[in-house]
């Protein structure tokens, strides 16, 4: 069976995406996910694309509300491996302080049946976007540290989303 999304429950998340359908799910689990320019690396000599994520724990936050408790964050580690290519826009490399929040996760596989390889987006606010070239679709998403309360004590929301 499928892990699903509720599966993640008080563990930390230990998450790995080798196709689509595995990558919406880290993707939803990703989304409003905050960062600063810092805390993105091209290991170009690894060919590995790492994001440190300040991640909302959506998968806990049912169960905040439900016992009135403050939503929190986790420190995820989002690594995006066999990485050829690496563009972003919205991003100022000189501003290594400029916060960055990832809306969501796409895949736009080469056109090529044959190939496994193509373009990993990820969706920033502020029309901002990392666009990863990887030779196939390989990412993890792992929690580095305890969960803490959210600072803002709100979930986020999407008006008119």
């Amino acid at each position: 069976m499928d892990a699903r999304f509720e599966d993640a429950e008080d563990r930390p998340l230990r998450l790995h995406a080798l196709d689509a359908e595995d990558l919406s799910v880290v993707s939803a689990l990703v989304q409003d996910a905050v960062a600063t320019a810092k805390d993105l690396a091209w290991l170009r000599k690894k060919r590995r694309f790492a994001l440190f994520l300040n991640r909302f724990r959506w998968e806990d936050a049912d169960a905040a509300r439900r016992a009135g408790r403050p939503f929190e964050r986790v420190r995820t580690a989002l690594l995006v491996e066999h990485a050829v290519n690496v563009r972003a826009s919205g991003i100022d490399p000189a501003d290594k302080e400029q916060t960055v929040s990832v809306l969501g996760l796409a895949f736009d596989a080469s056109p090529d049946a044959e190939d496994p390889s193509g373009k990993l987006r990820v969706l920033l606010a502020g029309d901002g976007e990392i666009e990863i070239t990887v030779e196939f679709l390989e990412v993890r998403a792992e929690d580095v540290t305890r969960p803490w309360i959210s600072p803002s004590g709100k979930a986020p929301s999407h008006p008119g989303a």
